[in-house]
């Protein structure tokens, strides 16, 4: 058994008391330092347990056995704890790292949860014994085997599903990622009357509507990055739910992806303010839809101008505008040639390197301006710098 996966040894007080004392330390030096015990494995318990205290506080606390590849797949607790499930019961068909699992457990009764690692299993168990979470049944299984043979009745059941081939590259396609969904479905409907499932934020939202209709799809962001799409079966009706995690939540019918840019033009003037949909808006194809109402938009993944402050918050970061100039770059070079520019692009071919390189700028922020191709032609926006 590899050492990250050791309970006996790394649950033992010399190991953990070793941990405490070097919890804020640099890994690379507690490696190499002999007057650790066990200094390998007490350096890569404190590297993981480092990079958790943001993205996994519970198991940071309880200062948790973190295998490093169960940490790199593993959701954030702030994603996880946001899921609009609860019920008396739950089948969670890929615990994983448990972070997903952990978070059922809070709106849940009862929880099983499959992970067909063992040695992964075991650590899951000893970490919910140290966060003091009992109403969590860890089983040693595959998905497939587990469905196969069950006789249960759950009220959700839970998946998401390994997106990496055997091979490490990418599947997109849910009929390719592990377990197959598509192929278990119909046992899964047997199971539980509702079904989720957390998928890459690559996924296509209307193949999902294609695939599991009716269902609710759901996009989430956090932090300017996008996290999960997430699928609802059971739904009464489609409908798309785009999530900004400490900002908001809206909902559309599938239709509004559909809406096309208005086409409008820079010459029709006096614009102050600019806007960039979160990437969770751009993500589902919504961005239109959400802003249409006040804002006059280029395209689904760019900018949005208004000659008014929005009235409330929609899902975007919003600059005041000092000027919107057509691309030349020989005029602005004699502005911004040598000053620190931290420039934001949007649907043009123009890359920020090229961009600074053409104007004699740097990297900084002295300047902050906004690069995008509108009918055809580059404009430059220059934006107030906060």
């Amino acid at each position: 058994m590899s050492d990250i996966y050791n309970i006996a040894l790394l649950s033992t007080g010399e190991v953990r008391e070793a941990v405490e004392r070097n919890i804020e330390r640099d890994a690379s030096a507690i490696a190499l330092d002999k007057r650790v015990p066990h200094a390998s494995i007490v350096a890569t318990q404190v590297k993981y347990l480092q990079r958790a205290r943001r993205k996994l506080p519970r198991m940071y606390e309880a200062r948790c056995i973190i295998p490093p590849r169960a940490f790199e797949q593993s959701s954030s607790e702030e994603s996880a704890e946001r899921k609009p499930m609860s019920g008396g019961s739950v089948l969670d068909l890929t615990c994983g790292l448990g972070v997903d699992t952990m978070a059922l457990a809070r709106r849940f009764e009862r929880v099983v949860s499959l992970e067909r690692d063992e040695a992964l299993a075991e650590v899951v168990r000893h970490n919910f014994a140290l966060m003091g979470i009992t109403n969590v049944t860890v089983v040693s299984s595959s998905a497939e085997e587990y469905v196969a043979r069950c006789g249960d009745r759950f009220d959700w059941v839970f998946v998401d599903p390994d997106r990496r081939s055997a091979e490490g590259n990418k599947m997109v396609c849910l009929e390719d990622c592990s377990p197959n969904i598509v192929a278990l479905m119909p046992k899964l409907k047997d199971i539980a009357p509702r079904i989720a499932i957390k998928l890459s934020p690559m996924f296509d939202c209307a193949e999902a509507f294609r695939l599991l209709s009716p269902a609710e799809v759901e996009v989430v962001s956090l932090g300017g990055e996008c996290k999960e799409l997430n699928i609802y079966t059971g739904a009464e009706r489609n409908m798309l739910r785009i999530a900004v995690v400490g900002s908001g939540e809206w909902c559309f019918e599938p239709e509004a992806m559909l809406i096309a840019p208005n086409g409008g033009s820079v010459e029709e003037g006096d614009w102050h303010y600019l806007h960039i949909p979160d990437v969770a808006l751009q993500k589902a194809r919504v961005a239109i839809a959400q802003l249409a109402p006040y804002a006059s938009i280029w395209s689904n993944n760019g900018f949005a101008l208004s000659r008014e402050p929005l009235p409330c918050e929609l899902g975007c970061r919003s600059y005041e505008i000092v000027s919107i100039e057509e691309y030349r770059p020989k005029e602005l070079k004699r502005r911004y040639k040598g000053k620190g520019i931290d420039i934001i692009k949007r649907d043009t071919s123009l890359s920020v390197d090229a961009l600074r390189k053409a104007l004699g700028a740097r990297a900084g922020c002295d300047e902050l301006m906004a690069i995008t191709a509108i009918n055809g032609k580059n404009y430059v926006i220059i934006l107030k710098n906060r």
